[in-house]
């Protein structure tokens, strides 16, 4: 479902307030009547008193757009856009003695997922008493009997480590299964709370098993814990792995630095995840500052001509004798026929090889001008996304997972956990399938990547 397609979203007609606005009310299962089991659960004693947990009530919302600006243009009694905060509610929908849920994990490798797994797991287990908590390996193929994957039981022994590696002790995979399958999977597994930690793709399939679930008038959450190290899925502020992924990059940019620096005339070049957005590489950029040209797919660049890139590195060299290139997969797309681009089992097209592209561009350019150059490539990203999470994106890995157990065992469905001005909130699905985030070329980011790079706008005008 595209931007056009969803009609949940729609620009505000109003002059000067051109915010978004979308349904932000999350799907109940039903009228929550059991007593959460955390208020037996005592915190800590004051002047001799046990003081009790604060449960949060649906009432408490979080704005979603916090501007002075957007709040005076309101008309009167008009409530302003805000999200439902996450936390435990002092009664839940679901039965912890007999309630069944089910984790999977879709899409490609990131950073944390082990942690999100853990966090879910203890959470259920310790605080709610759940037993009954499956494993579903390879992702949406766990579901379908023909693949023969089976369950994996997952209890605190079996987690108790995992956050340690990379990767996700489920596994995963890509492509399509069929949606009535998986539903009826769930319902043969009479698993209760289903939840999916995964990016756009896995959102998409989300809004489908709930139509399903929906069709079929069962009572089951679906709950989503959004992975993108891409860092581009919409109305969430921050993806778990994106710290690392940051953290991680910065030592190639390093290395690249490095070569460049050792030989005449020496190019470090090095490419990054980001096939829609920028994102990684921008902050990469920022966080070792050594980068003289950051190429995303939200800024258009040419390679020929004065002022495309080919011409400015040369310009560079003469000046410096060294330059370090950073590129996010997704950029230059426009040097690629879409017709040769092959697509992945999910039918998104893959982008065409930028990295080795240039490579090729810069050798041949430099070669017809007789200069020399020493040209050194490097791709990390396999190496980023199979990498542990680093103590920030654990911390943040183990508040998602937490907050989506709240929320499932409350019988909130259809909605993913996000954080958001600080807050951690639910999100409906609706609201952000079909959809990407991207670097604003006017926002503070980029602009402060251009100030310390000192890139030129790289187009011939």
């Amino acid at each position: 479902m595209g931007k056009a397609e969803n009609a949940m979203v729609r620009e505000d007609s109003r002059p000067g307030l051109p915010h978004v606005w979308f349904d932000t009310t999350i799907p109940n299962l039903g009228e929550p009547k059991v007593d959460s089991p955390i208020r037996s659960i005592p915190l800590f004693t004051r002047n001799g008193a046990l003081v009790e947990k604060i449960f949060v009530q649906d009432s408490e919302k979080i704005l979603v757009y916090d501007s002075l600006e957007y709040l005076k243009q309101l008309k009167p009694g008009e409530e302003p856009l805000a999200f439902e905060l996450a936390g435990p509610r002092a009664k839940i929908f679901f039965d912890p003695s007999k309630v069944h849920c089910a984790i999977a994990t879709c899409g490609g490798l990131c950073p944390g997922t082990n942690d999100v797994i853990r966090a879910i797991v203890l959470e259920l287990h310790y605080l709610y008493k759940v037993r009954h908590i499956y494993g579903v390996r390879y992702g949406f193929q766990g579901f379908i009997p023909k693949y023969g994957h089976d369950l994996l039981d997952l209890t605190p022994e079996v987690v108790a480590n995992i956050h340690t590696f990379g990767g996700t002790i489920l596994s995963s995979s890509r492509g399509a299964q069929d949606i009535r399958e998986i539903v009826d999977a769930l319902d043969r597994l009479n698993v209760h709370i289903l939840f999916l930690i995964g990016g756009d793709g896995t959102l998409r399939a989300a809004t489908k098993i709930c139509e399903e679930i929906a069709r079929r008038e069962m009572r089951k959450s679906v709950i989503v814990i959004p992975k993108t190290i891409d860092n581009d899925i919409p109305l969430v502020a921050r993806s778990f792995g994106f710290d690392t992924a940051v953290e991680m990059a910065t030592d190639a940019i390093r290395a690249a630095h490095t070569e460049a620096l050792g030989a005449p005339n020496g190019i470090g070049l090095v490419k990054l995840m980001g096939r829609y957005a920028g994102f990684v590489a921008a902050n990469a950029a920022l966080a070792l500052r050594e980068v003289n040209f950051v190429l995303i797919p939200e800024s258009d660049f040419d390679l020929d001509g004065e002022d495309g890139l080919l011409a400015h590195l040369e310009r560079r060299l003469k000046a410096r004798n060294h330059a370090v290139i950073l590129v996010a997969e997704g950029a230059g797309q426009k040097f690629f026929r879409e017709e040769d681009l092959p697509r992945d089992p999910s039918g998104n097209i893959k982008p065409g090889d930028i990295g080795l592209l240039l490579v090729e561009k810069i050798k041949e350019y430099f070669y017809q001008r007789q200069m020399e150059i020493n040209l050194k490539y490097i791709d990390p990203s396999y190496i980023i996304r199979s990498m542990p999470a680093n103590y920030n994106d654990r911390i943040y890995c183990g508040f998602l997972g937490q907050n989506a157990v709240h929320a499932g065992m409350a019988g909130k469905t259809a909605m993913l956990v996000s954080r958001w001005h600080g807050h951690y909130v639910h999100v409906p699905i609706k609201a952000t399938v079909g959809k990407s985030k991207e670097v604003d070329l006017d926002s503070i980011l980029w602009r402060s990547v251009l100030e310390s790079t000192g890139q030129p706008p790289l187009k011939n005008m």
